[in-house]
């Protein structure tokens, strides 16, 4: 894969993607920073994203394994003082709860800590049909914590109670659902849960796909968005609308889905794929904009500084 354009397109093309989008949301009124630098020192490869309900960023590095932290108000981020990650070279996804705790998943570990950085839990997972695993994404819900493997086809679970996080274990080895393609192809990516955490909507590079998971049995689907391949890389799940990341076999860029009411179907209905972005992985949504990271994955170490592009919500008028 080769770099989108130079920065100074890059900058060019944001502008004119906000001139055109449609009538903006709140946030997109305010004096809100177009593109966030999540760091200046070389190789830190940005990859996952996650913004609080009051306005805090953090970011992972798959480059380092460390996270950063900033304010969707400010145009920088600094190191987030996670204690204990020193062991840990990538770290890939990261999600918030409602608890303000930083979950993050990278090599064979998830890590929880508080606001301050300090360590809450550790949990390691088991080897997997095809050796170890590389945890890629996770996704926090009222009772557990599910987290897909890029090396193997496997979901790990982990049992919430109350503040207690049980072991990381396998739960649900997804080949079944596709038994002819080959295990090692899989490539798990991100994963979201619709509200009452009882769907799970896991996507696959290696089958070009999303693929629906009842939680409570593991009942295994293919959603059908009418398309011939859908594979993202990270996706948000906002009621009914999907957006997801796509950066292989197609062009790079936020694709927006309208699902039905069982995440079953869905219609893609936006392609934003002129947006600033340099191999974008995933992205994070708050007040009527779309936080996109640009990992520069394609040609490592990049080069500095590394960042996240901002861009309106189209269908933010929607809800």
């Amino acid at each position: 894969m080769q770099r989108t354009t130079a920065r100074t397109v890059r900058l060019a093309a944001a502008l004119l993607l906000t001139a055109f989008a449609s009538a903006p949301g709140p946030a997109a009124a305010r004096d809100l920073p177009d593109t966030y630098v999540v760091s200046r020192a070389p190789g830190v490869l940005p990859e996952g994203i996650t913004i609080t309900p009051g306005g805090t960023v953090y970011v992972s590095s798959d480059g380092r394994g460390s996270l950063f932290r900033g304010r969707v108000d400010g145009p920088e981020l600094e190191p987030f003082p996670a204690r204990g990650l020193g062991d840990r070279t990538s770290t890939l996804g990261v999600h918030t709860d409602r608890r303000g705790r930083v979950f993050s998943v990278g090599g064979a570990t998830l890590t929880v800590h508080d606001g301050h950085g300090r360590p809450l839990a550790l949990r390691t997972a088991h080897s997997g049909p095809l050796g170890p695993p590389r945890l890629n994404d996770l996704v926090v819900t009222k009772d557990a914590v599910y987290a897909t493997d890029w090396a193997n086809p496997v979901i790990h679970r982990a049992e919430i109670k109350g503040s207690e996080l049980g072991p990381l274990e396998p739960w649900l080895d997804i080949r079944a659902a596709f038994p002819q393609f080959p295990a090692q192809y899989w490539l798990l990516n991100g994963i979201v849960a619709d509200e009452a955490g009882t769907t799970l909507l896991v996507a696959s590079n290696g089958t070009e796909a999303v693929w629906r998971i009842d939680a409570t049995d593991g009942a295994v689907s293919r959603l059908d968005l009418g398309e011939g391949s859908f594979g993202p890389d990270g996706m948000v799940l906002h009621g009914r609308t999907l957006y997801a990341v796509l950066n292989y076999g197609a062009p790079h860029g936020v694709y927006i889905a309208r699902l039905d009411e069982e995440l079953r179907t869905g219609t893609v209905t936006h392609r934003l794929t002129d947006g600033p972005f340099d191999l974008p992985t995933t992205l994070a949504r708050h007040d009527c904009r779309l936080y996109v990271v640009n990992s520069q994955l394609d040609e490592p170490p990049g080069l500095p500084p590394y960042t996240v592009s901002a861009i309106d919500d189209p269908v933010c008028d929607d809800w």
